[in-house]
């Protein structure tokens, strides 16, 4: 008769499935790089990850690396901040009340189509190419998502759950406190999850057509110049930033709102 696992195993067969697993995704995705950078195309408009890597320490040593990516974390967290904030008390106004989902529904659905990158040259009319316009992108970029993946996840709640408090004698304060609230975070958590992922992509667009720094700007620069290594650099680094967050948040989801949801 076969033994159960013991706690020991269990401890490093989850550590080799969150980082063993990880560590041997990343080794092969540079493989593969290599292999195409080599054979494939050719390392004259697509370098292999090494010389990448070599180039990054030279901008790494001379600081111009680490000021591009906090130029462009910056505006990435005010703005992501901001919209959550805003965000999420009016997903959960749409959310509990139908008058107010009523009103404020038509202006979401309207506003939520248009893209943040068509946006930029009303921002830079409106705020100019100063850090305000880039701000106002990614709040832009945030609110909406958040709003409706808030308002979802309060509308979505089970009706034998506030029928079960208000038996108990709850006031609908005490309801949205302890039923409502809780039960709408793993729906906050992963709207501002995909949030933030647009936040990326909003902010280097945003950086390509109007401003002094940031890796949007590294982008544009390298490109002028025909910088490939920088390029590449750049690229690199939002892709492991973005990553960074997204486990921060993978993180958070499951700390904060696993037992709300246990598919997550």
């Amino acid at each position: 008769m076969a033994s159960a696992p013991t706690a020991s195993a269990r401890k490093g067969s989850g550590w080799f499935e969150s980082w063993g697993g990880m560590a041997i995704g990343f080794a092969s995705f540079f493989v593969i790089w290599h292999i195409a950078a080599t054979w494939l195309v050719g390392s004259a408009l697509f370098p292999p990850p090494w010389p990448v890597f070599l180039r990054g320490i030279v901008l790494a040593r001379e600081g111009l690396l680490q000021d591009q990516i906090l130029a462009s974390l910056s505006r990435i967290m005010q703005g992501f901040l901001l919209g959550s904030i805003l965000g999420v008390p009016i997903g959960l106004a749409m959310g509990s009340f139908m008058p107010v989902r009523k009103i404020l529904e038509p202006y979401t659905e309207f506003l939520r189509f248009i893209p943040a990158v068509a946006m930029i040259t009303v921002a830079v009319i409106w705020f100019g190419i100063g850090e305000e316009s880039k701000v106002f992108l990614i709040i832009y970029t945030t609110i909406f998502i958040v709003i409706i993946n808030t308002a979802t996840g309060v509308a979505g709640i089970a009706r034998n759950k506030i029928r079960a408090a208000q038996s108990l004698g709850a006031s609908r304060w005490q309801i949205f406190l302890h039923v409502a609230l809780p039960a709408t975070v793993p729906f906050i958590l992963t709207g501002m999850r995909l949030a933030m992922a647009n936040s990326f992509t909003t902010i280097v667009a945003a950086e390509l057509v109007a401003s002094n720094d940031g890796l949007g700007k590294m982008l544009w620069d390298a490109r002028l110049f025909m910088q490939i290594e920088d390029i590449f650099v750049a690229l690199v680094c939002l892709g492991l930033l973005g990553f960074l967050v997204d486990r921060l948040f993978r993180w958070a989801i499951r700390t904060f709102a696993g037992r709300f949801s246990p598919l997550l």
